[in-house]
This record gives structure tokens, C-alpha cells and sequence, in this order.
């Protein structure tokens, strides 16, 4: 029998705040969290923004402080996460039955800054000076293993690297092994820290991001005809999933219920997305088939759009292609004009502001929407929340390679 899959937690530390609360806070006031970058010295690099994680003592992240000096610093904002999820899900992983405890979290580059920091040693130092350290510090798969070693959790244990769809994806799978019976809770999201030096330069050269660097708060504008890229993030996103009768069995508090999951390839260009949306349309076909629901069932539309010029009016086509006559009728916003882009952690973020929006029934805006795009003909909220009777909603998620992610959560009932 297939089984239901509940949200029973989550935590996330971003630009706008370290906990999921003053994420939700900053997000339904419509406030940017992005600036100029403090992390080092810019001068030099063309983009000279991003959307940093504040304010915060990641030294605290891991119960022995020693295994923080470990962790390159995408661990430790996927173990802040962890925390805040695991914590507000009431879970009591020594209560548990270890090998029924999952945790599936990914990251798109994993720990950048380490890679950078090591390069310099053996650049200046020599082979014989980088840090032993490096590699289990660097490898994308250490948050979940790191994650798993904290809480005891011996179930299935791997990551998805699927760049900007990556947690969208490690959720889906999560939500797959639980459906079909391999776990009973399953932590599950994503973690992003390249707002480095490499990271800020690559993505530039690249022409990818922002250079509205005299107005950061006005530079991430998805949807809007004067959108110039996308500001990079960093943050980490975590859900606690679980089977529905054991998390009624411990009244644990239920925060809503994934009900699809599609995922697709767009085999087409490693950066661009397909030109026409039809494979990211695939996707959320496919999240709708599977959640055996109606484009006119779903009620607001969480859009991947990442204020780029070709990716936003690609998911707008995709959308239109979906939802037909009912595009109209869907409110569509894009949450990255607040945070950033946390690429690996933005669906997880994105997720958790969707379970938020239909906990307050509230639809977050989308900022510096001054002037849409009439390429992208969607039913916006622009600039400021609006309440809005919401049962079901749809998040998106489409990453460098063409890998395409959606799911479909909804109001537990």
C-alpha cells in the first residue's frame, strides 16, 4: 500500500534570517536580504553583491566544537538547519528505530571554500601542508553524513547533485523511500556556502549574475523586463519527513504533506534552459499526476525564476503550457527576489516558504517587479503579500544541465 508522506519539520538559515521564522517574517514584508558582500575584498570582480547568511555563531552548529572546526562551512549551515527542523518535529531520534532513519541532503558545489583555502596552502606551502581534512570537508555527500552521525540516523543516507534542483530533488526522494516502505522519517533538503572568492568570480564570468551593485536590494527582479541575472546566495534548508501513521503515533505536529513529486531532463544545453519550457512542463506534470491533481486544484505556484532573461521567460512558458486557461488564475511568485538565489538549498528554502504561505494563508510576493515582463504573462504579486484561501501548492526547481524538479504540497487534511 502506498503510504502518505507528512512535513512534521523544518529549519533553514538564509540571507533573511538564520531561523525559518524570520525567513517567513522577512519574506511575507517583502524584504530583500541581499547586499554588498562582506565575506573578503571585492575589488576587482564585476558583481560585487550577494545574499550572506549573518549574524550567526556556526561554531555552535554540532553538539562537540570540534567536529565544527571539521566542517566546511555548507555543513555547518546544513546541521543549523537540521537542528531547527529536528527540534521543531519534536523527533526524539534515540527513540527511533535507527535503521528507519534517513537523511538525504545534497548540495549543488559543496564546500568551495575549503577547495579554495587548500589550493592556496599547497600553492604557497607545498604539497605536504594541505590539511588531511580536505577532502572529507569538501565532498558534496558530508552534510548528509555529518547529519546522520549527529542524530544516529543509520537509514538510507546519500545526496542528489543536481545544482540549482538539487533539494527539490533530495525531497523527492526522500518522499519516494517513505512512500514505498524503505524508512520512516527521513531528513531531507539542501545546503549551499560558495559566496567565495571562486564562486562570485565563476558565476560572473559566466555572465550570470547582477551587476546592479549600487542598488543590491533591487537586483534580484524575476519576471521584470529589466531583470540582468541572478544574485547568489548561500543558506541551507531542511524538512523532517515522515510516514503519516508514525508521526500520528507520537503526535508530532503535522506542517502539511507532500503529495508529488515530477522530475525531467531537458537534454539540451549544460546553463540554458530547453527554449520552449517543455520539459520543465514535463515535470510539474508529472508532480500533478502524481498528487492526482488539476492544474486548476493548484492554488499558488512557488516559481524557480531566478531573474535571468531566458530562465524566467522559459518557466513562464512552461507554466502557461501547464495551467492553459487557468494561468490566469494562478498566483505566481518568485521568493528569489528576496533571498537570493541559495542554488543547492533553494528548493528546500522554497518548500518551506510554500508549508509557511499556506500555513498563514499568505502568498509571499515577489519584489522590484516594477515592470513585468510581457514575455512572462503570469498572474504575479507583485510587491506586496496577499491573503488567499490556499489548500494546495506547487513548487519549482530546473538546475545547470537541464535537471528539472517540482513538487506539490498541500494543507494537511
Amino acid at each position: 500500500m502506498t503510504r502518505r508522506v507528512v512535513v512534521t519539520g523544518f529549519g533553514a538559515v538564509t540571507p533573511n534570517g538564520n531561523d525559518a521564522d524570520s525567513l517567513w517574517e522577512s519574506v511575507q514584508n517583502g524584504r530583500s536580504g541581499i547586499g554588498r558582500v562582506t565575506a573578503f575584498d571585492t575589488a576587482g570582480y564585476d558583481c560585487l553583491i550577494a545574499g550572506e547568511v549573518r549574524g550567526i555563531d556556526l561554531s555552535q552548529a554540532f553538539c562537540n566544537p570540534k567536529e565544527a572546526r571539521r566542517a566546511d562551512r555548507y555543513s555547518q549551515l546544513a546541521m543549523t538547519a537540521a537542528k531547527e527542523a529536528v527540534r521543531r518535529s519534536g523527533l526524539v531520534t534515540e527513540n527511533e528505530d535507527p535503521s528507519r532513519v534517513g537523511v538525504i541532503v545534497g548540495s549543488g558545489i559543496g564546500g568551495l571554500k575549503t577547495l579554495e583555502d587548500q589550493h592556496t596552502v599547497l600553492l604557497q606551502k607545498g604539497p605536504k601542508r594541505t590539511s588531511p581534512l580536505m577532502i572529507p570537508m569538501m565532498i558534496t555527500n558530508m552534510a548528509s553524513g555529518m547529519i546522520a552521525i549527529e542524530f544516529g540516523c543509520q537509514g538510507p543516507n546519500f545526496c542528489v547533485v543536481t545544482a540549482c534542483a538539487t533539494a527539490s530533488h533530495c525531497i523527492g526522494e526522500a518522499w519516494r523511500l517513505i512512500r514505498d516502505h524503505e524508512a520512516e522519517v527521513i531528513l531531507a533538503g539542501g545546503t549551499e556556502a560558495a559566496v567565495v572568492p571562486l564562486g562570485l568570480s565563476g558565476f560572473s564570468n559566466m555572465k550570470a549574475l547582477s551587476l546592479r551593485n549600487d542598488e543590491p536590494q533591487k537586483a534580484s527582479r524575476p519576471f521584470d523586463r529589466d531583470r540582468d541575472g541572478f544574485v547568489l546566495s548561500e543558506g541551507a534548508g531542511i524538512v523532517v519527513l515522515e510516514e503519516l501513521e508514525h508521526a500520528k503515533k507520537r503526535s508530532a505536529p503535522i506542517l502539511g504533506e507532500i503529495i508529488g513529486y515530477g522530475l525531467s531532463a531537458d537534454a539540451s544545453h549544460i546553463t540554458s534552459p530547453d527554449p520552449n519550457g517543455r520539459c520543465a512542463a514535463r515535470a510539474m506534470l508529472a508532480a500533478l499526476q502524481r498528487a492526482r491533481k488539476s492544474p486548476e486544484e493548484i492554488d499558488y505556484i512557488n516559481a524557480h525564476a531566478t531573474s535571468t532573461q531566458q530562465g524566467d521567460r522559459c518557466e513562464a512558458m512552461a507554466i502557461q503550457s501547464v495551467f492553459g486557461p487557468h494561468t490566469k488564475n494562478v498566483p505566481v511568485s518568485a521568493t528569489k527576489s528576496m533571498t537570493g538565489h541559495c542554488l543547492g538549498a533553494a528548493g528546500a528554502v522554497e518548500l518551506i516558504l510554500c508549508l509557511q504561505a499556506l500555513a498563514d494563508q499568505l502568498i509571499p510576493p515577489t519584489i522590484n517587479l516594477d515592470n513585468p515582463d510581457p514575455a512572462c504573462n503570469l498572474h504575479h504579486v507583485p510587491h506586496q503579500a496577499r491573503e488567499s484561501a490556499l489548500r494546495v501548492a506547487m513548487s519549482n526547481s530546473f538546475g545547470f544541465g537541464g535537471h528539472n524538479a517540482s513538487l506539490v504540497v498541500t494543507k494537511f487534511e
